[in-house]
């Protein structure tokens, strides 16, 4: 977890990793209340649906700042789930930003010497006088999440779970880690999830394996998505149609899954098929059964000789990914694999243009990269003849 806000009186914590934000607020707040002691201490939702709702949230964030603990001493105010800081609609409405400007005043003069505030909230315009106030007078702790898009989304993800396996007093190889993120994703909520159902699957044991990770850890869509390509580079003809099928399937249900998707994650794999191999032939890269090991000889490679755009560069992609993909590598040649990747191209401007049956033309192009079918297919031979 990142570290801790400096000791304040008042603190925002915000982002668009609502999982992150809610977790951290509410370890501050039991934090400071254990610190201030009493009973006095309260839990403003601010969690609203219109302006008037912000209106009235605001109005109960003052009477309690105002409010003095009953029996003296400290006292603890929780602004949580706040959602109109950030282009909300009630956000934009005038009375909720002037109202928010007269906070951020008062919160200027207001004596702190026997209050804390925290607020928690999600995205936040950090144009808006408010949140420049909190962030001059106070501390901010911001938790954007991870994304796909993120180039290091993987390193943050694994040094994340890692230390929500270490608060549960376990250990985890670095291919165990590496293959639990692959399998969840960019995903805090599930990640904290699988890292509990491991440590409990654990038992007694004090380090965690690939084996724990293998048997107990649900795959994310995020991790299906890699299946069809895996099959494919395991040149296994069979569950690389099988896969196709389900993969089609799932599509019929799935919107945001398309033919073209499934054939830009294809060309991913071939693309790193082809890295490896020549990473392989340039000695950069030897053949290694163990991911530290593999992990190693990546930050050996000489970026400079590497093309800085993250698609043609090997070093951009998922390290474990990689590790996979090496002993598939051998699987083909090169010329095999730059067949395959004309074959994909061609592919692409048959799904973009001819008009034809997509999922026939997806089949075709992979029975042509991995392998011609046995004579004695049970595949219907018009489907492959129809293009």
């Amino acid at each position: 977890m990142p570290p801790s806000a400096p000791a304040t009186s008042l603190l925002l914590i915000c982002g668009d990793d609502e999982f992150s934000v809610k977790r951290v607020a509410r370890e501050h707040f039991q934090k400071w209340c254990a610190e201030a002691g009493g009973m006095d201490h309260e839990i403003i939702d601010a969690s609203i649906a219109n302006s008037g709702e912000a209106l009235k949230s605001i109005s109960r964030l003052r009477e309690a700042l105002q409010t003095l603990p009953f029996f003296g001493g400290s006292k603890v105010v929780w602004f949580q789930n706040c959602n109109f800081l950030g282009d909300e609609r009630a956000a934009g409405a005038a009375a909720v930003t002037e109202t928010l400007a007269e906070l951020a005043q008062e919160l200027k003069r207001f004596s702190w010497d026997n209050v804390r505030l925290l607020i928690s909230a999600g995205k936040i315009d950090k144009r808006k006088i408010f949140y420049k106030t909190l962030e001059k007078i106070g501390a901010v702790e911001t938790f954007n999440g991870w994304s796909l898009d993120d180039r290091d989304w993987e390193a943050q993800a694994e040094a994340w779970a890692r230390a929500e396996l270490r608060t549960l007093n376990k250990d985890i190889t670095e291919e165990a880690l590496a293959r639990l993120v692959t399998n969840v994703g960019p995903y805090p909520r599930l990640l904290s999830s699988e890292a509990q159902k491991l440590a409990l699957y654990a038992g007694d044991a004090r380090e965690i394996g690939v084996e724990q990770v293998d048997a107990i850890v649900t795959r994310s869509k995020h991790a299906k998505a890699f299946a069809l390509g895996d099959a494919l580079g395991e040149r296994d003809l069979p569950r690389v149609l099988r896969t196709l099928d389900e993969e089609l399937w799932e599509m019929k249900f799935n919107s945001q899954k398309s033919e073209i998707g499934l054939l830009y994650g294809l060309i991913t794999k071939v693309r790193a098929l082809l890295f490896l191999k020549e990473m392989l032939r340039e000695g950069w890269l030897k053949p290694e059964a163990d991911y530290s090991r593999f992990k190693a000889q990546l930050t050996r490679v000489p970026a400079a000789a590497l093309p800085e755009d993250k698609r043609f560069n090997p070093l951009a992609m998922n390290p474990y990914v990689l590790f996979k993909a090496l002993p598939q590598a051998r699987r083909y040649s090169t010329a095999e694999l730059v067949r395959a990747m004309a074959a994909l191209l061609q592919c692409n401007q048959r799904l973009v243009g001819s008009g034809l049956d997509e999922a026939l033309v997806l089949q075709q192009t992979l029975v042509q990269i991995v392998g011609t079918l046995p004579a004695k297919s049970t595949l219907p031979t018009g489907r492959l003849s129809a293009a």
